[in-house]
């Protein structure tokens, strides 16, 4: 998942040295949003973990 941000970042940065700022600025948000996706599951996945590991 954390490869589409890097991806869509990539993206920004050809689309805004290449002058076409809306591409850019579009590719900013969605790769924003799939990190914070990202850090979301693995805070849950973190959590679910650590309750696992209590039970005997």
């Amino acid at each position: 998942m954390l490869r589409w941000v890097v991806i869509f970042l990539l993206v920004a940065l050809v689309a805004s040295v290449f002058g076409f700022f809306g591409v850019a600025s579009a590719a900013v948000g969605i790769a924003k949003l799939i990190f914070f996706i990202a850090v979301v599951g693995f805070v849950i996945s973190l959590v679910l973990h650590l309750l696992s590991l209590r039970r005997p």
